[in-house]
């Protein structure tokens, strides 16, 4: 037989480990679905689904750096982007918009003040309602990176700052002139693929992104993100190494060409998604075909930390909408109903528990019945009785030990 000291130890081991179970709190199927929504998981995923992003806000960088009105499609391109970020949620003050030309007031325009994408002039890019932060001689390659990296002078207005943190999806898109590891800014400057690269890294190390996808439409763009080494990006280009970014389709009555190949493809497929979405990036990638975008666009996901089949577009393009479970509402009691609850608290067992409450003319008292105070209630008693069978079981083997 074993020794009463070793038998007290072993049952208070036992004990205490019953209390924890009991005491542990665990959601009930209700309380997890509603968890997962809010989390962005399917109803499959509550228990293993793959890893969803935990982002809480979306930015967009969009430049067009090239001047003069043969690169009109340049601006096409990024207005393009503007617009479709726009419609799936992204407000203007979290889309930071660089245009390096103003082909809509160009003395060449035939149609003054608009700027379009395809032949038929479907929608004006333009229009009445776009806001341009860096415009004409503004969009400069320190700029850009002053912007990403958050290093503004004092007088720079919010308007004109990244305003991210490490809760942020971050979308950057660049469009112009390039080749291999350089893009061309207002055709006297050049970014290269080394400045991306610890401009990035340098917005890992001060948490001003959680994710970023960075996308790029020039000659030989997938060079520009081969320097990239920072964590959690994901990357897009026109065109590899050698190869040359074509022009989608010329106006007549404009006299050039309206947008590039590559970014007409992502925009005619943004067309078909929604706020609400559930495209992944890597059904975008599925679409690229050299045979319709006359070159061969690249993907680059090794330093991304998630399945592209399970990154949404719109974790990147879209809105992000901030909700939170509120409990059902308890039953506001009235002043008569206060008054008569005392006069009975007087003469009841209640009396030290109305007491508790706080008295005041500015002291709004609400009744705490409900299915979630019935629930805490529930727990609550249950572990008091836990307490008292496992004082009880210690008493008696210290009594007959």
């Amino acid at each position: 037989m074993l020794p009463p000291s070793l038998r007290l130890r072993l049952l208070l081991l036992f004990l205490s480990l019953s209390l924890c179970s009991l005491a542990q709190h665990t959601l009930s199927p209700a309380e997890a679905a509603a968890e997962a929504f809010f989390q962005g998981k399917a109803a499959n995923e509550i228990d293993d689904g793959p890893p969803t992003s935990n982002h809480t806000n979306n930015w967009a960088v969009l430049v067009s750096a090239s001047r003069y009105w043969f690169n009109y499609r340049h601006m096409s391109n990024a207005l393009g982007m503007y617009r479709t970020v726009k419609r799936l949620g992204i407000p203007d003050a979290n889309i930071i918009l660089m245009l390096a030309d103003d082909t809509a007031c160009n003395a060449r325009n035939r149609f003054p003040g608009a700027v379009y994408a395809n032949a038929g002039r479907g929608i004006d890019l333009y229009g009445e309602n776009i806001e341009v932060d860096y415009r004409g001689y503004e969009v400069t390659v320190e700029n850009f990176i002053r912007l990403l990296t958050g290093r503004m002078d004092p007088s720079v207005p919010r308007s004109k700052r990244l305003l991210t943190d490490s809760r942020s999806n971050v979308f950057v898109y660049l469009t112009g002139h390039g080749g291999a590891e350089f893009l061309k800014f207002q055709d006297n400057e050049e970014i290269s693929a080394f400045d991306v690269a610890d401009a990035f890294e340098q917005m890992w190390q001060k948490r001003r992104y959680n994710e970023l996808l960075f996308m790029i439409d020039t000659c030989q763009a997938n060079t520009m993100y081969s320097k990239i080494y920072s964590p959690n990006i994901l990357a897009t280009g026109s065109s590899q190494l050698g190869e040359n970014s074509y022009s989608h389709e010329n106006d007549n009555d404009i006299g050039v060409a309206v947008i590039d190949s590559f970014t007409h493809h992502v925009l005619q497929f943004m067309e078909g998604i929604n706020k609400t979405s559930h495209a992944s990036m890597q059904d975008l990638f599925d679409t690229y075909d050299p045979q319709t975008i006359r070159s061969h666009a690249g993907v680059r996901a090794d330093i991304f930390s998630r399945e592209l089949s399970a990154t949404r577009i719109t974790d990147f393009l879209g809105g992000v909408a901030q909700a939170g479970v509120i409990p059902p509402q308890p039953e506001r009691q009235t002043p008569e109903m206060l008054s008569l609850e005392n006069d009975e608290a007087e003469k009841g067992a209640h009396e030290v528990l109305k007491d508790s409450v706080p008295r005041g003319p500015d002291v709004e008292v609400y009744a705490s019945a409900g299915p979630q105070s019935e629930s805490k209630n529930w727990r609550a008693t249950r572990l008091g009785a836990a307490v008292f069978v496992v004082g009880g079981l210690v008493g008696w083997v210290v009594w007959s030990g």
